[in-house]
């Protein structure tokens, strides 16, 4: 069987290391972000197994690139979703929560969709996308990220049940890490519980090879998210994040 990725959001942070890790694992990938030319790192650890598109997931031609990519690899088993913005917006400055929304919930949806046809076409696949803890509890702090990864679960849930009422055999696997020391948090708040990417992929790599359904990481962020459910609506209004 062969072994073909497809990592969109690969030029830095947690995508970048999974499409490592695929590699090193026999995968062949092809590779996506804005800016084609952070992706030749990943390009030159095995030319031959690598292919690389420039993908802006906002733009209407995503979709259509996604498929030229698929081509140029040969095919695709696994769509890793990597791409997203988030940033905290306690001002709720538009620009910020109407830029989240596009990525995070548009150009997602834009991504997920047309690997899922492109699987539905051929009866099997696996899709696998980064979510967030942030998606379980609406976060005063971050009000658009928070909403938005609401949305991605519950749409790859949707497309989940979808799938197995349809008979397809589309594997989701929706990865839902806390804070993780990257790019995205780069507005110099003291996060807690900061997790290395590396470790991080490695935890999504096992969990895609075990066909999880979801998977919060780790143990202490699903402690955290265990007993964040459990407060009351009333009380969480009044906390102060």
């Amino acid at each position: 069987m062969n072994k073909n990725a497809i990592i969109v959001g690969a030029s830095s942070g947690i995508g970048k290391e999974v499409a490592k890790l695929l590699l090193s694992d026999g995968w062949s990938i092809g590779v996506a972000a804005r800016r084609e030319e952070l992706l030749q790192e990943l390009k030159a650890l095995a030319p031959e197994r690598v292919e690389v598109l420039a993908i802006d997931v906002t733009q209407p031609d995503a979709g259509e690139r996604l498929l030229t990519l698929i081509e140029k690899l040969g095919g695709m088993n696994l769509y890793f979703h990597a791409s997203g913005i988030g940033k905290q917006n306690p001002e709720l400055d538009a620009d910020i929560e109407l830029r989240t929304m596009e990525t995070n919930a548009v150009g997602f949806t834009r991504m997920i969709g047309a690997a899922y046809r492109y699987f539905a076409e051929r009866g099997e696949g696996h899709i696998a996308a980064i979510t967030s803890i942030a998606g379980t509890k609406g976060l005063g702090p971050a009000p658009a990220y928070s909403a938005t990864k609401a949305m991605q679960a519950t749409y790859l849930q949707a497309l989940e049940q979808q799938a197995h009422k349809r008979g397809l055999n589309i594997h989701f696997t929706d990865i839902r890490p806390g804070f993780v020391d990257t790019a995205l948090l780069n507005d110099d708040y003291p996060y807690p519980m900061l997790m290395r990417p590396e470790a991080v992929a490695r935890d999504i790599l096992g969990s895609i090879h075990r066909q999880r359904h979801v998977r919060v990481i780790d143990f202490r962020y699903r402690i955290l998210v265990f007993f964040w459910r459990l407060i009351p609506c009333w009380l969480w209004r009044r906390m102060k994040l």
